[in-house]
Order: C-alpha cells, then structure tokens, then sequence
C-alpha cells in the first residue's frame, strides 16, 4: 500500500510539525518513532515523550484505506532532507518495513508496531475552551520565556504560569532572580484557571507557532494542557506546584523614574557586558539627573563606562545588575522607548512599555 505521496518539502513540513519532541536517546526504542495512521484518504501523525503528545492530520496523496504503523521519526526526516525539495517522494508498507522511495533512490525501513506507541491518555474533564490568535501567543511566550529557570529544584519555576481569568490571559516565568509577566485580552470570559506549562512544551510551543492570525484555541485540565491550531492538536502533562504570588514580586509607587530609547540603552549594555568578569556579568548603573552611566570591570582590572543623555530629575541612584538579565527583556521587546522604575540600590527594579500595562519585567540588583 502506498502510505502517502507528495513533493519531499511538503512531506518534510508535516513531519518536522510533530517530531521537535522525540528524543533521539531514550528508554523506550518506540518512543523514537513516529505513529502514521492512515484512515481512508486521511493521515495522522503523533509523537510522544510521555509528558507530551502532538498530533497533525494532514492530506498526502497515496491510496486510500486502512494502515497504522511507527517508524523512526529522525531517521526518516534525515533522509528526506538529503533531498531535493520538488522532488516526489513516497511511502510504501511492504511486510514490517516501510519502503520510502525518491528518483531513483529507494530506502527500506524497520517499523514497530502500532498497538506498542504509548499515546498520552487525555484527561476526562478539561475546563472550558478559549482562543488567542498565534501571533498573540507567541508575542506573549517571547516575551517571558527568557526569564523561565532551568534546572531549578524548585520544579515549578522550570516553566511558565499561565493565568486565564475573566477576558485576561496572563503568561508569568520567574527564576527567582527576576520575572517577566505579559498579558492579553480574550475574546470570551473565562473562570480563572492556573496551570504552569513546563520548560520544554513552552519551548515546543515556541517553535510551532506562527506569526499567522489564525486562532490557537486552549483548554486546561488539573494535569494536562491542550492546544489545538492548524490541524494540529498539542497535550501536555503540567508542571505540579505553587507558583509564588508574582503580585507581591511586582513594586508599585518607585518614585523615581526614566523613560528612555529602547535601543541606545541595550547597546550600551552590550558594550559594556564586554568587560564584565565571566562569572558574576555585573553591571554598575549610576543614575543622576540628565545623566545614566553604565560600567564594568573584571578580574583583570579593565574598566568600561559608557553614558547616556536622559530626561531625568529624580534621586542619585548607584546600582548593580547582572547584565545578562536587563539585556534578555530590552532584546525581546520591539517598542522604541522603555520605562525603569526605581527606589533605591537596594530594591528591585521595574521594566515596563510607556502607555502599556500589558508588560512588566521585575530584576532584582546584585551587590558589586
């Protein structure tokens, strides 16, 4: 039977969508694998991790009926690569094997069987459903992802906390250092549900998504998250845990205040970072009226300083930041000017867009 039959990249772009989580080591040899089911004209595919499971249903052309197999997920999609794109490819089932065929090249491939490939079993009552378009999704996870930890014995940082309350969405990543929050409006009221996504789906989601309009439609349940897009279906176990009250993280009333380009102030960042020593990646602000100053040194006594012009009356500020972490929220911004608010050396500082409560970034200072 012919599985399918289509020119390699459209072939390519359906496995690609489903393959970003099959690990090319793991425990169960099946899990390496792809599940293909053909049901009349029809074709569907799903990999799994365990944790989490993505399906597509997709039309290539082949003969019509009834088939289920799996087959090395990576090894068919290094195959196909090796390619050329307008080529016509396909996949034939002959006795346990799949026998995938381009020009005059021909590859035979070991499958497993059907019934073994562990599908994610979905949870029974998922809360009710709610969309965003993609594009607004994807903003939202750009815009907090960097600030997720990684590693963290605090399990439940290792993801972002997802907030749907009333028409708000809100996405919240906290490593304990500092934390971004960004939020979107709905387009249906929601009753409040909090669910953290872990580190790999987010960045799955990530990789999947679309600057296209298109809606993303959600629906969470106590354990599992699903998404649905573009023929795609997407569930994922979540993260267990008390996420902390990013209220509380939040300041409110810093009373002195800068609003300044966004682009001048990460590229002086990045000047100065140069100098900055390895492991701590400190960076002194001092903050004086019509002026900001930035500098570092490192272990071998070189110095960087760089100034910027500001429109500022407020209190002489002297304080330290780790580098790294003011440079990931400007470099995942696209507005032209930004908004620091501040207290004292001691406090946190906080990151905003002017005219716009839909994001906010909190870094703590670190002593230099």
């Amino acid at each position: 039977m012919i599985v399918l039959k289509a020119t390699q990249d459209k072939v390519l772009s359906v496995l690609q969508s489903v393959a970003g989580i099959v690990e090319r080591r793991h425990t169960l040899p099946i899990l390496a694998n792809v599940l293909i089911r053909k049901t009349g004209s029809q074709l569907q595919l799903t990999t799994s991790d365990l944790e989490i499971q993505i399906r597509t249903t997709a039309e290539l052309d082949g003969d019509t009926g009834n088939f289920t197999t799996t087959v090395g997920a990576r090894k068919l999609i290094d195959i196909l690569r090796s390619m050329p794109s307008d080529q016509t490819v396909s996949l034939e089932s002959a006795q346990n094997k799949l026998i995938l065929k381009g020009g005059k090249s021909r590859f035979t491939l070991q499958t497993l069987p059907a019934e073994d490939f562990p599908l994610v079993q979905e949870a029974a009552n998922f809360g009710p459903s709610f969309s965003v378009p993609q594009k607004v999704l994807k903003e939202l996870l750009n815009q907090v992802s960097f600030a997720m930890a990684v590693h963290d014995i605090r399990y439940y940082l290792n993801g972002i906390l997802f907030v749907a309350e009333g028409k708000q969405l809100s996405l919240v990543a906290t490593d304990g250092h500092r934390l971004a929050f960004s939020s979107a409006t709905l387009d249906v009221e929601v009753p409040r549900q909090e669910v953290i996504l872990p580190r790999k789906t987010v960045l799955e989601m990530q990789r999947l998504l679309s600057d296209k309009e298109g809606a993303i439609e959600m629906q969470f349940a106590g354990n599992q998250a699903k998404f649905s897009f573009e023929g795609m279906e997407f569930v994922t176990k979540l993260v267990e845990g008390k996420f902390p009250d990013y209220n509380r993280v939040i300041p409110k009333n810093h009373k002195n205040i800068i609003t300044l380009g966004r682009v001048p102030l990460l590229a002086s960042l990045q000047r100065t970072a140069i100098l900055t020593s390895e492991k701590f990646k400190g960076v002194r602000l001092n903050i004086e009226p019509g002026t900001l100053r930035v500098a570092s040194n490192n272990a071998e006594q070189e110095e960087a300083v760089d100034e910027l012009d500001i429109d500022y009356g407020g209190d002489a500020i002297e304080i330290g930041f780790n580098v790294t972490y003011l440079i990931d929220a400007l470099a995942n911004m696209d507005q032209d000017m930004v908004k620091i608010e501040l207290a004292d050396s001691n406090s946190s500082a906080l990151l905003t867009i002017p005219d716009n409560a839909a994001f906010k970034y909190v870094v703590m200072p670190m002593r230099i």
